[in-house]
């Protein structure tokens, strides 16, 4: 059923995607709740834009707002998540919250049009106009609503957006991420002779935190540390000038130090000239 609704290559029914802002329980209550005005929307629009494709016979009973076949599909979609997704979720998480802190570092350091021009390899910002590469020639119109921009770990090669020029506007932009992201979290075997100083924790702190994971908790998640493990490694680290870290409102943040790096890569450290 989610197949039909979203082929790999085309249009996908928007009504797959609710923006409830909350958790995947919330967003499977919000998809079985879609009005039939959508619903018609939608699939009008599938017909519309995907001429080659046929849907199955079911979806007419669907555009008539048949509330079984929406429970349905909100059972499909729990058991996708849970077969294909969970066991994943978290390394997908911190791919994604990679990318959400290198747009606010950049934000932070050079401003909005950093962050456009940064967003995709074929980003043209120029205010107020932005472009970028597409699957089909299209404009979208703000007229003075916000825009969100949503990082996606399986969206590929182009952004894309929702077609309905009603809907709030969003932009999905693909990040990158590690091509080993599905195997478990360990440390880069080119770090051996690293581990041999420092042990694997500390080793594989270092280098999730020159990956970009900043605070301790998030840290901790993704090395697999207690969280007062973690911050006891981090304290060494950071005396010995591997890590540096600032008080950030409620969290502490690390980032690497050029040491830091050039530990990591086998290298000398950049001096001063």
């Amino acid at each position: 059923m989610l197949s039909a609704l979203a082929p790999a290559v085309g249009y996908s029914c928007d009504f797959l995607t609710p923006r409830t802002g909350a958790g995947l329980p919330e967003q499977t209550q919000a998809l079985r709740a879609t009005p039939r005005s959508r619903l018609l929307g939608d699939l009008e629009t599938y017909t519309r834009l995907n001429p080659q494709r046929h849907l199955p016979r079911w979806a007419g009973d669907l555009a008539d707002g048949e509330a079984h076949l929406l429970d349905m599909i909100g059972d499909v979609a729990d058991s996708y998540f849970t077969a294909c997704l969970a066991p994943y979720w978290e390394r997908i998480r911190t791919q994604v919250g990679k990318d959400l802190q290198l747009r606010t570092r950049t934000l932070v350091a050079a401003g909005w049009d950093a962050v456009f021009n940064t967003l995709h390899t074929s980003a043209r910002w120029s205010y107020p106009v932005l472009e970028l590469d597409y699957p089909v020639d299209q404009d979208m119109h703000l007229e003075g609503r916000g825009l969100l921009l949503q990082p996606s770990f399986f969206c590929r090669y182009t952004p894309t957006a929702l077609v309905d020029p009603f809907y709030d506007p969003v932009l999905v932009y693909p990040i990158e991420h590690q091509p080993d992201w599905a195997s478990p979290g360990t440390v880069d075997n080119g770090h051996r002779p690293l581990i041999a100083i420092l042990g694997t924790a500390r080793t594989s702190l270092l280098q999730a935190v020159a990956e970009g994971t900043g605070s301790t908790t998030e840290l901790a998640r993704r090395t697999g540390l207690t969280p007062s493990n973690t911050s006891r490694h981090l304290t060494a680290l950071r005396e010995a000038c591997l890590t540096s870290s600032q008080r950030h409102h409620s969290a502490t943040l690390h980032s690497v130090t050029g040491l830091g790096i050039a530990l990591l890569n086998g290298t000398l450290p950049q001096l001063p000239a």
